[in-house]
């Protein structure tokens, strides 16, 4: 299951990734927005992340104007690794060397062909359990040098 985010900077893109998604087969979980009327990303970010966290989705989307802000917040929450993508390079390589299971991507800076591409790798790509990795993200949940 995938938990899904969006605030009104986002809405029409994710349109276009529920529908892929649903194309697909993979099952999704919304938590909103649901209309293009301005909204509070941090709202939607909370969500997706405490989805994530709890083990009721194994991995989120959030889309926002730049995919910034909601990559922030939801980067907030201690276990969530959001990465923002706008290329399918960076995809691949956030699920392989950071385990990122929260994707953030801007709806007003990738078109809808580039961003189903992006989500197809980000959600097909494994890990690759290189000591090296294990090792970094340790490092990044926890204050210590």
């Amino acid at each position: 299951m995938i938990a899904l985010g969006c605030d009104h900077g986002g809405f029409e893109l994710m349109q276009e990734v529920k529908a892929h998604l649903t194309e697909k087969g993979v099952e999704f979980r919304d938590f909103g927005t649901d209309s293009t009327e301005a909204t509070d990303y941090p709202i939607y970010a909370k969500r997706v992340a405490k989805a994530v966290l709890s083990g009721e989705c194994e991995k989120g989307i959030l889309i926002c104007g730049t995919g910034i802000g909601i990559s922030i917040t939801a980067n907030k929450f201690k276990g969530i690794r959001c990465a923002v993508c706008h290329d399918v390079f960076s995809a691949e390589a956030t699920r392989q060397h950071n385990d990122a299971n929260v994707l953030a991507m801007g709806g007003r800076v990738v078109g809808p062909g580039l961003a189903l591409m992006i989500v197809d790798t980000f959600l097909n790509t494994e890990f690759s359990n290189a000591p090296r990795h294990i090792n970094r993200i340790r490092q990044m949940e926890t204050e210590e040098e």
